[in-house]
């Protein structure tokens, strides 16, 4: 008759690791009767072949790229859109048919990420 020995077996308990902290997010406070920063309509207008798919992407949607379309209602070429912007410089391309192009007519420019430019537009 064999006889087995069951050895003791040690359970291993990993050493407990505390969690990051969590990133403290400001609540928006309104106040009542505190002024509301005005929008105003600002004008995205670019030259493209008829028929294109123009949009506008920028720092003001997220740079979605489908997010606001450019329309050219006369048919001659001439894209454009209104979107209402507070106050502020925002970055911005156009997207024609696929393609991210800077605005041609914008003489303020900033370099991104990608190597490329983004024009800027100022709001006041």
């Amino acid at each position: 008759m064999k006889k087995t020995v069951k050895a003791a077996t040690k359970k291993v308990v990993a050493p407990k690791v505390p969690k990051a902290p969590k990133a403290v997010v400001e609540p928006k406070v309104k106040v009542a009767g505190a002024p509301k920063a005005k929008t105003q309509r600002v004008i995205f207008s670019v030259r493209a072949k008829e028929g294109s798919k123009v949009f506008v992407a920028g720092s003001f949607n997220d740079w979605d790229p489908t997010a606001k379309q450019l329309l050219d209602k006369k048919n001659e070429g001439l894209f454009t859109a209104t979107i209402n912007l507070e106050p502020g410089a925002y970055q911005y391309k156009f997207v024609i048919d696929g393609i991210w192009c800077a605005d041609p007519e914008c003489t303020d420019w900033v370099h991104n990420d990608h190597g490329t430019l983004n024009s800027v537009k100022n709001v006041e």
